[in-house]
């Protein structure tokens, strides 16, 4: 039976460009929506920018533009992306539209007339250098529960609690490094204890219709164990958001106006295709027509759609989700992405070197249902792509289609044996086994049934080997038979693998000369049909391109950072956080946020550059001896030989070093201190320059 299905995943946040973390959720969505299709149900498939928050206030502002330039901007960026690695959105929206403001006030007006609203003031942490009140996630310290140091003010990421900033232990502002003072304001809150009774109806029913992962329900009781806490849906001027009705100065919390993008978008899409709305969204009427709601998010924000958003939409008289599905993060090469080796890779980056199908399928070999992290390994990512699609899948056709053009037209057999057809209904059978797999998202199954079947095709071919046929005029017909057997074949897999990689197929189905639509379309194969000529579907990875990746991703990491901006963004979960991303193990900065405190601990001075030789017996060190004003001379070895060829061109130089580095005895004598450099190492670090008006012995501020 056909089903109708509202499908979204969760909104990239208009920060900054998209990077292949943020793919991960993209790419499992999309090849649900595509599966889906192909078993005959109808998907609606929207997403959008989550373009509020105070970090984008500051970015624009740091940019010298407005919110409104910076999120269109954004908005024009991510659709490019996702629209080059083949994401088919229906439509892709931003928060900021007067339909999202719109569903906003009636959300929160019904929260309201319920009673579940309730207005106090609150004790919160104020930037004195800013003069701004603080967001939770802009204010870090010491987690009041397990004391992790540098955990931001909502939530520990070590030990997962959560409580309000001022019970951090040593607070520090995120955007002046200055420790925070207290100020009282008046807040809004959505009372979350009043729907206990529902969220715990809605879990069981979720767990018992397995729309929930073990994982997420396991991780909902820990948190009604500990207690619904009020949920603070307001924000102190200045903000970029909308402001709350009948309290000027108020602006309604990120994360209670973006995820009701997601109705704002199917909204906008139901007005643009004469779609009924309420069907899908009112509750009453989604109960009558049988339809679905469904979300693919990153692990990290479950708390947000399992708790914050189906209380939301329940006190509001909407339908509540029938699935939310969270996947993991995704490493690359085993760690985080590391903008210094060049792993911190945006979308566009890869694109400019890479086909978008290439990780689409490496992506799809490793997504399951459960909340595994996945691993970009980039050995195996080539050698994977390589070996399946190119060495097993596209093999088929190119090891047979020759033979078809070159002695019976292109044209495949009229009448197949029933020894092949038997082979052709076996593929079938355990091919159609994907459709439960993909519905349940366990694509990595799909991928290793697909290859499977692969292997025995490509083994059965190499059993009948037709480019000895082809010598042999009295097997003609069989030569005929065998590869018009292989084409169709290669057309079955080819259907089963169309979610994955729909444009690599897109170019098969015209070598085939007919589109698969269905899955259902492969159920016989094609007799009598004429093919077009076979040209190649893709090609190997080439080693090459993926350093070349990694060294451009590198260098766009150091020109965002020189100008002052962000690496990368992260999505619906970071109007909060500005660095959290959803699907991916990374945050905006490598290394993690320090106090002023932490800074203060550094004496850097300006010293002049007396002495630069070449150590005799060392590939690596350069000695140098530095005049440091009030602190006399310093002898520091530093390894910057491959960058400076000729050392006693740095002789006249200032530079800056850390004073207080406790001194290290090396065989090639005793170092006393740190020169400073800018780079990842070997040929690839500079010494940081100094005006000329720094006069040795300066301190460094």
């Amino acid at each position: 039976m056909s089903r109708r299905i509202l499908a979204t995943c969760a909104l990239p946040y208009a920060n900054g460009p998209i990077h292949i973390g943020h793919i991960v959720e993209h790419v499992q969505g999309d090849i649900w929506v595509r599966a889906m299709r192909m078993a005959g149900h109808t998907v609606h498939f929207v997403c959008a920018d989550d373009a509020h928050g105070t970090p984008i206030m500051l970015r624009a502002e740091r940019e010298g533009i407005t919110p409104e330039a910076l999120i269109e901007r954004s908005n024009t960026e991510h659709r490019a992306d996702l629209h080059d690695f083949n994401i088919g959105y229906d439509h892709y929206s931003s928060t900021h539209t007067p339909v999202n403001q719109a569903l906003t006030y009636r959300v929160y007006e019904a929260l309201k007339a319920g009673g579940h609203i309730e207005s106090r003031p609150v004790e919160q942490f104020y930037d004195p250098d800013k003069g701004m009140f603080l967001p939770d996630r802009f204010v870090k310290g010491e987690c009041p529960k397990c004391h992790a140091k540098d955990q931001y003010g909502d939530s520990c990421e070590v030990c997962g609690k959560t409580y309000a900033p001022i019970d951090l232990i040593e607070p520090y502002s995120v955007i002046s490094g200055v420790p925070p003072i207290r100020r009282e304001s008046r807040h809004y809150f959505v009372k979350l204890a009043d729907f206990e009774p529902m969220l715990r109806t809605w879990l069981a029913e979720r767990r018992a219709a397995g729309a929930l992962q073990v994982e997420v329900v396991n991780k909902l009781e820990e948190w009604f164990s500990d207690g619904l806490r009020s949920w603070d849906v307001s924000r102190d001027a200045p903000y970029f958001g909308f402001e709350i009705p009948d309290a000027p100065g108020k602006f309604f919390y990120v994360w209670l106006d973006a995820p009701i993008g997601y109705l704002a978008a199917f909204q906008e899409l139901c007005a643009r295709d004469h779609l009924s709305f309420a069907e899908f969204i009112e509750s009453d009427a989604a109960s009558v027509a049988g339809t679905e709601m469904v979300h693919f998010i990153g692990k990290d924000i479950t708390y947000f759609h399992a708790l914050f958003w189906p209380a939301m939409l329940h006190a509001s008289g909407l339908r509540t989700p029938t699935a939310v599905n969270a996947h993991g993060f995704l490493t690359v090469e085993g760690a985080k992405m590391s903008k210094s080796r060049g792993t911190f890779i945006n979308a566009r980056t890869y694109l400019d070197h890479l086909d978008a199908d290439y990780l689409r399928y490496y992506l799809a070999t490793m997504l399951g249902p459960t909340l595994a992290d996945l691993d970009l390994d980039l050995k195996a990512f080539e050698e994977r792509v390589n070996s399946h699609l190119v060495g097993k899948w596209a093999n088929i056709a190119s090891r047979t289609a020759g033979f078809l053009h070159k002695h019976f037209d292109g044209r495949l057999v009229e009448k197949p044996d029933p020894i092949h057809l038997q082979r052709y209904q076996e593929a079938l059978k355990v091919l159609s086994t994907c459709n439960s797999l993909y519905e349940a998202r366990d694509f990595a199954t799909a991928m290793r049934t697909f290859i499977g079947v692969a292997d025995s095709i490509n083994a059965w071919i190499a059993e009948q080997a037709p480019w000895k046929m082809v010598k042999d005029a009295s097997q003609r017909n069989e030569l005929h038979q065998v590869c018009s057997m292989a084409i169709n074949l290669f057309r079955l897999l080819s259907a089963y693998l169309k979610p994955v990689v729909p444009s690599t197929v897109a170019k098969a189905e015209t070598f085939l000369g007919v589109e698969c639509r269905y899955f259902t379309d492969v159920q016989h194969p094609l007799y009598g049909h004429t093919l077009a000529p076979f040209k190649p579907l893709l090609t190997r990875i080439d080693p090459k391109k993926i350093k070349a990746m990694l060294m451009a991703s590198r260098a766009s990491m150091k020109a965002s950072s020189a100008a002052g901006q962000p690496p990368a963004t992260a999505t619906i979960d970071s109007g909060s956080n500005p660095s959290a991303t959803t699907g991916n193990a990374v945050s905006n900065g490598e290394m993690p946020t320090i106090c002023i405190d932490d800074f203060t601990k550094l004496d850097l001075r300006v010293a002049k550059v007396v002495v630069c030789e070449a150590v005799e017996g060392s590939t690596k060190l350069l000695r140098f001896e530095l005049d440091a004003g009030e602190l006399g001379r310093r002898q520091i070895f530093s390894g910057i030989k491959a960058a400076y060829p000729k050392p006693k061109d740095l002789v006249g130089k200032n530079v800056i070093f850390i004073a207080n580095l406790a001194p290290r005895k090396m065989r090639f004598g005793l170092s006393e201190g740190m020169i400073l450099s800018a780079g990842s190492g070997g040929a690839d670090l500079f010494l940081l320059g100094v005006d000329d008006a720094a006069s040795a012995g300066m301190a460094v501020k």
